[in-house]
């Protein structure tokens, strides 16, 4: 059983999230910007598909990536030596919300509601959630949306329209998160995508330590602005 939350009951420790589902916590309570501050800040993230309640998630073992660590292979490598496209960030944050809840093959459905895109459109505005978008051609192409809070950067979902699309979005994010001194990507849950760029799990407790560390700093920026010699 998991506890079901109020509008004022807070998120249960981490540490009695089930096993099985890995990591399932606690149901109802909203999405406020309040409430999802409160539950990144605690290594809590939200994700239930339309036909569901309210879920709240805190996996055991956590997938992350430490910027230091970013891997890239050589293909991606050439290519971002080209500089055939362009990186911005937080242009169309809602439309790569749209885009990344677009539905994809094999896949029914979405977990990206329109209450989740109301939500994080809201930290957007706030300046906690952010968007990093490929555009080759004058075109949105690809890229990913997700939450800052200190020097900690949660990932929430990726698109692409074109080859490498969401890839070059990714390295010039880790890239960029890096110079910034951000320590710790926090991926949710293990693919073997985000495994080839050097994510990797750790233990919860290990991630909850680290988290607690990064999120007391203050933002090293108010605005984001990539630098452009990332990949010279």
């Amino acid at each position: 059983m998991i506890p079901w939350l109020g509008p004022r009951d807070p998120f249960p420790p981490v540490s009695t999230a089930l096993t099985e589902p890995n990591g399932l916590l606690a149901a109802g309570g909203d999405l406020s910007p309040a409430r999802l501050a409160e539950a990144y800040r605690q290594g809590i993230f939200p994700w239930y598909s339309e036909d569901q309640p309210l879920l709240w998630w805190s996996p055991d073992p956590r997938m992350v990536l430490f910027p230091a660590e970013l891997r890239l292979r050589r293909s991606l490598k050439k290519r971002l030596r080209h500089h055939d496209y362009e990186i911005r960030a937080d242009t169309r944050f809602e439309q790569v919300m749209r885009a990344c809840a677009e539905p994809r093959h094999g896949q029914e459905g979405t977990w990206i509601t329109e209450d989740m895109i109301e939500a994080y459109c809201t930290l957007h505005a706030q300046g906690f959630a952010h968007s990093v978008e490929t555009w080759i051609g004058g075109e949105l192409a690809g890229g990913l949306y997700g939450i800052a809070l200190g020097r900690m950067f949660y990932g929430e979902s990726m698109f692409t329209r074109a080859p490498d699309a969401s890839k070059l979005a990714l390295a010039h994010l880790v890239r960029q998160l890096e110079r910034w001194g951000f320590g710790m990507i926090d991926c949710q849950m293990k693919t073997p995508h985000l495994a080839a760029f050097g994510g990797r799990e750790i233990p919860r407790r290990e991630f909850m330590r680290k988290l607690q560390e990064l999120v007391n700093y203050p933002a090293p920026v108010s605005e984001w602005r990539f630098n452009d010699d990332l990949f010279d």
